[in-house]
């Protein structure tokens, strides 16, 4: 039964991922990139949790957590970049 949910939420996870890229290749504006983008980083990381649970291993969780942290770290600076014109302080 849990291998089901995990091919489950794998395929859910990949076809969403796969609408994503779609929205980041196709994105009418800046603004609707730099959201691909940020769903992209947190539909990876949705993936390795996956992977995580499948495989058993702790480093696909870690992983994971990285991936968020720099996918919103990312998001915040390509924000800054698109409204101010530049990333560095004041």
């Amino acid at each position: 039964m849990l291998m089901f949910g995990i091919t489950v939420a794998t395929g859910c996870v990949s076809v969403a991922l796969l609408l994503t890229l779609w929205r980041l290749a196709r994105g009418p504006g800046v603004c609707d990139r730099i959201l691909a983008l940020d769903l992209l980083s947190m539909l990876v990381a949705a993936l390795l949790i996956v992977l995580g649970i499948a495989t058993r291993t702790g480093s696909a969780f870690d992983a994971a957590l990285v991936v968020a942290l720099l996918g919103f770290v990312g998001t915040v600076a390509l924000a800054r970049f698109a409204e101010r014109g530049r990333v560095g302080g004041d």
